[in-house]
């Protein structure tokens, strides 16, 4: 009887802890659902946040958009906060300026914003297309990374570029300004010791700072007024070609009017847009019932 009782006993015991790790996994599992399916609001580490100056509707989902340029962010809010699509099926619209790779990953990795105006590779290495349902709708070209000098066609041997002083961006999403350049140098051997990195908040600052004689060299994109200042024979490609930018939208439903709305929007931006990169855009896949003129 004694030993019957003993038996029990631990079964019971064990019962009882099998249960109690069930309800600690089945917590777990519920939280994590918890969180995944309900995406808080993340600010941006080193950006920016724009929105309607009021509620467009009743609707209570925000449109989130993310973007790396500034001047994209101002001309696309306002279209938004007006756009008739946009203002039927949301309450308001958010769009981030991003200013690095950490503000880029939560965004796109997470699947926070519905439209996003980022580089291809960016989609690509989170698996974003598949995950989220981003699906390219316009396409900025691609391009190459030079470094580019005022009297003599730069070199890239490490002898040549030892004690140079380099003009690169300040942020490091660029990739022909910031993250080209600096990976040529790595695989050189030359670290920030052995160079003097100058560091500029535009493309047209590394120009006029080349043009200053500020530094030796900077490192950019060939643009086209450029020939009419600097020469061709003192450039040497980094990286060709950089991959361009990219307009992806969230497309995990068959949202068509959204989708046809945001590519009539996109080419009203390169329309009006004053840099001559973002004023040349292919739309893709345009839809059939769409007026872009």
């Amino acid at each position: 009887m004694l030993i019957y009782l003993l038996s029990t006993f631990r079964i019971y015991s064990q019962s009882k802890k099998i249960l109690l790790a069930l309800t600690i996994f089945g917590c777990a599992v519920a939280g994590f659902y918890q969180n995944f399916l309900s995406v808080p609001v993340i600010p941006p580490q080193t950006g920016q946040i724009l929105s309607c100056p009021e509620a467009i509707s009743t609707n209570r989902e925000t449109f989130d958009v993310y973007v790396t340029e500034s001047s994209i962010a101002e001309m696309a809010l306002p279209l938004l906060c007006k756009d008739p699509v946009v203002t039927r099926q949301f309450g308001n619209v958010r769009v981030t300026i991003g200013h690095n790779d950490y503000d880029t990953f939560r965004y796109i990795n997470h699947g926070v914003s519905h439209l996003a105006l980022v580089k291809s590779n960016v989609v690509d290495a989170f698996d974003a297309d598949r995950i989220y349902g981003y699906e390219n709708i316009a396409s900025h070209a691609d391009y190459s990374a030079y470094f580019i000098a005022l009297r003599e066609k730069p070199e890239l041997t490490k002898e040549y570029l030892f004690g140079k002083r380099i003009g690169i961006l300040a942020y490091p999403s660029s990739r022909s300004g910031h993250i080209v350049p600096k990976t040529v140098l790595k695989s050189l051997g030359l670290q920030e010791d052995n160079v003097a990195l100058q560091y500029y908040n535009s493309h047209k600052e590394l120009r006029r700072a080349l043009l200053a004689g500020e530094v030796d060299i900077i490192s950019s994109y060939w643009g086209k007024g450029d020939d009419n200042v600097l020469s061709r024979n003192y450039i040497t490609a980094i990286e060709n070609p950089v991959s361009g930018m990219r307009w992806y939208l969230k497309m995990q439903t068959r949202n068509t009017d959204l989708r046809c709305e945001m590519q009539k929007l996109i080419q009203e931006i390169a329309d009006n847009h004053p840099k001559n990169y973002y004023q040349n855009v292919v739309i893709i896949d345009r839809c059939e019932n769409a007026t872009i003129e």
